[in-house]
């Protein structure tokens, strides 16, 4: 087998609504998009994002209600405290306040408009 791209689908209300948060919020673009369809990309990440309106006949019947629930998007990047200020500043409330785990895991969480968990990752030298 042969990778030659991946991506995370997940189903939510308002497609558009999710699109535009990760856009403006995070550096994404939009790729494809259609009725109740929005595939998003960023240069340097490693996955597309995806969202589905739920209930989309192509999705398998006993899917296509569930929305994304328990799924974390997690992206890690280099400064934690600077996209910190920079989404409080941009109005984001943050879920999850910045935290040290002590394996050296340091992380927020963020809400986009339709409930998914958008967690930021910095890895550290464990104290």
């Amino acid at each position: 087998m042969r990778v030659t791209a991946s991506a995370v689908s997940l189903n939510v209300d308002d497609v558009p609504a999710s699109s535009e948060f990760l856009q403006k919020h995070f550096g994404f673009r939009e790729e494809m998009a259609a009725d109740g369809f929005s595939s998003l990309k960023r240069d340097d990440a490693a996955m597309n994002v995806i969202f589905l309106r739920r209930g989309l006949p192509t999705l398998p019947a006993d899917f296509r209600d569930v929305g994304a629930a328990g799924v974390l998007v997690v992206f890690v990047v280099d400064d934690l405290a600077g996209e910190d200020a920079r989404l409080r500043a941009e109005g984001v409330t943050i879920t999850h306040e910045l935290t040290e785990e002590p394996w050296g895991e340091r992380f927020l969480q963020v809400a986009d408009p339709n409930g998914v968990i958008i967690q930021l990752v910095e890895w550290v030298t464990p104290s």
